[in-house]
């Protein structure tokens, strides 16, 4: 897997970021989210917004060992909404332009391989944006998958990032084979280590006790539970596909 290159991360979370204020735009304010059901859309508004006032004074901290005092955040909603929507991805963006993408910072992933750098912040808030614009149609009526880029990259970040910083297995140790349609495949390795990825190769074994296959846009919503696994290709064991995904993070 190739990541986007930086500039282009920072425009693709400007551009999902602006996604969700559209759908926002045309929908009640009180219009409950299906994608996360305790939650109405100016709930899923006013996350994303939080969500992008931290990491931009991650950002802007750079190297540290702890997260940003709470009270170092501005992160409680005035005004109108989607204007102060707008105010935190512009504030996020500017930080992580200002810091570049190899600037250290505190992250939540240091048990994973991923480096600790703005980079990385970067790319995962292309998800975050990506998948709460996804809520966002969905809440409004007119969900659409995510852009492809976003999607066979957001795969790779989530199996790699996501759940490589969530620490030892808890279940038998088992293999999933993850295939994206027309694009890459992963195997994941789950065990003591945790979630360990390796690019698939000839006569390589075990073999996988259970698989999942679909489009990169539909394998990222499985993954964070947005769609059913019905929704796609699940082979061999279900019950492990199950467990893997009540083991990964949602939001």
């Amino acid at each position: 897997m190739i990541t986007p290159p930086f500039d282009d991360l920072l425009s693709l979370i400007e551009n999902r970021s602006a996604a969700l204020r559209a759908a926002a735009a045309t929908t009640p304010a009180g219009t409950r989210v299906p994608g996360c059901p305790d939650w109405s859309l100016h709930d899923l508004v006013a996350h994303l917004g939080e969500v992008q006032r931290f990491w931009a004074t991650v950002a802007e901290a750079g190297p540290s060992a702890a997260p940003p005092d709470d009270d170092d955040v501005d992160r409680t909603p005035h005004g109108d909404l989607l204007a102060w929507s707008a105010e935190s991805t512009a504030k996020l963006i500017a930080a992580l332009r200002a810091a570049g993408p190899d600037l250290d910072c505190w992250t939540w992933w240091s048990a994973s391989s991923a480096p600790e750098t703005t980079g990385t912040l970067a790319r995962h808030q292309v998800q975050e944006a990506a998948v709460h614009a996804r809520d966002a149609q969905e809440a409004a009526g007119r969900a659409e998958p995510l852009p492809a880029l976003i999607g066979t990259d957001g795969v790779d970040e989530f199996l790699t990032v996501c759940l490589g910083a969530c620490g030892p297995w808890p279940q038998a140790p088992a293999r999933v084979a993850v295939r994206a349609a027309g694009g890459p495949e992963w195997l994941l390795d789950l065990g003591e280590k945790g979630a360990v990825v390796t690019a698939p190769a000839a006569g390589s074994s075990p073999e996988p006790a259970a698989s999942l296959a679909g489009s990169a846009s539909d394998l990222v919503l499985v993954l964070y539970g947005r769609l059913s696994p019905d929704a796609i290709g699940v082979g061999g064991d279900r019950g492990v596909i199950e467990q893997l995904i009540d083991w990964g993070p949602r939001d």
